[in-house]
């Protein structure tokens, strides 16, 4: 957030300071490189209260929000295009991977769908609806589990959902601005509707609206962020409301705990109520950061290279967690490790898992980040960490 420039003192008043160049809020860009840790951390070991102790989508999605709304002073149609220009082709360099290796493990067309099947397709190039994947893909070679198409393609969800957001933002912020409360609680109500079996829409399309109404008010809260709504809110007030929205968030995952246990992605009026006030609270004590403050400056680096591929990094953990899988296995054709070490390693393999996906995180930065720079207009950069 920058500051309103100021005429120093013995300038005389015809030349007036420049005024200073808005600077990223470093604040909000450590909770969206927290938030991307705590993703993959959550798909390597599948801990469900990780849902619970950071709700990461939620966050993500209202710090977009928040940018959202700053960005939207200038045409909707010329910041909508530059969202959707800065989405896909990072989306369409992994789906280049993803899709023909779906293909070459044997994934075929459905025949009951015929026609719409190949139409689906295209969500790979423009997704309003879901990607399609086969949910078993056998693999002659034994390198990867019959699920991994799903594990690999799954979190595209996300993709979908943060681009009903960007088309609908106009509408949203123009009623926001006229009924803030009403709009920001409205997708709250959405999902005790949709979200709770209350009224059921099948398939995807349901999918979808669920999606969107279960993160819609973390969207919104965005907007709120931008527009200062909560400076004319007593702190206490705020941050009591929130509590009692997460307070009845818990209530309601308590009594409808699924086999993953406390898993909110699996319960979605848990999670929508939970990600607001969790976000509410995040928001209300933001600071405003030009740097890393005191311990955090040791970081700086890792959470500018983490905002500035952080699509990059959402898209291909997944994958790159699967292919830690036969390169881990690749010990066991070590003679030594096979006859002497092989229950220690299989004793720590997640902690090996963990040690080894993030020098392959930074190698998928090397190979195809610099696509996220293409589509923003910015000169192709390998390692952008801030380093001059």
């Amino acid at each position: 957030m920058s500051a309103a420039a100021t005429v120093p003192a013995g300038v005389p008043l015809e030349a007036p300071a420049p005024a200073r160049k808005p600077g990223r809020d470093r604040y909000l860009d450590l909770l969206r490189a927290v938030a991307l840790v705590r993703v993959v951390i959550y798909h390597l070991f599948g801990w469900a209260w990780l849902t619970v102790l950071f709700p990461s989508m939620g966050v993500m999605f209202a710090l977009a929000g928040s940018l959202m709304a700053r960005s939207l002073a200038r045409p909707a149609l010329g910041v909508i295009r530059g969202r959707i220009r800065r989405l896909l082709p990072p989306m369409w360099a992994f789906s280049l991977v993803v899709v023909p290796m779906m293909f070459a493990l044997s994934w075929r067309p459905v025949k009951e769908e015929g026609l719409w099947w190949f139409v689906k397709l295209a969500w790979y190039v423009f997704p309003v609806g879901a990607p399609p994947y086969p949910w078993s893909s056998g693999d002659p070679a034994g390198l990867l589990e019959e699920t991994w198409a799903d594990q690999a393609a799954g979190p595209l969800w996300y993709v979908r959902a943060y681009l009903w957001f960007v088309l609908a933002s106009p509408l949203l912020l123009r009623a926001f601005r006229k009924l803030p409360w009403v709009t920001l609680l409205a997708p709250l109500g959405l999902t005790a509707v949709i979200g709770t079996g209350l009224v059921t829409i099948p398939g995807e399309s349901g999918n979808a609206l669920s999606d969107f109404a279960v993160f819609g008010s973390c969207w919104i809260l965005g907007f709120a962020h931008h527009d200062g709504l909560f400076e004319d809110v007593p702190r206490y007030l705020t941050v009591s409301l929130a509590s009692i929205v997460m307070g009845f968030g818990l209530w309601w995952a308590s009594g409808h705990l699924t086999a993953d246990g406390w898993d909110l992605n699996d319960i979605p009026l848990a999670q929508a109520a939970w990600s607001l006030g969790f976000c509410v609270i995040l928001l209300q004590y933001a600071p405003s950061w030009q740097e890393l403050p005191g311990r955090l400056a040791r970081f700086d680096r890792l959470v500018t290279l983490a905002n500035n591929r952080a699509v990059t990094i959402y898209l291909w953990h997944n994958l790159v967690i699967l292919a830690t899988v036969p390169l881990i296995d690749l010990l066991w054709k070590i003679p030594y490790v096979d006859a002497h070490l092989g229950s220690t390693v299989e004793a720590m393999y997640t902690l090996l898992m963990t040690l080894l996906v993030w020098p392959l995180i930074g190698l998928v930065i090397l190979c195809v980040g610099w696509v996220e720079d293409v589509a923003a207009k910015r000169r192709p950069r390998l390692w952008p960490d801030g380093r001059r």
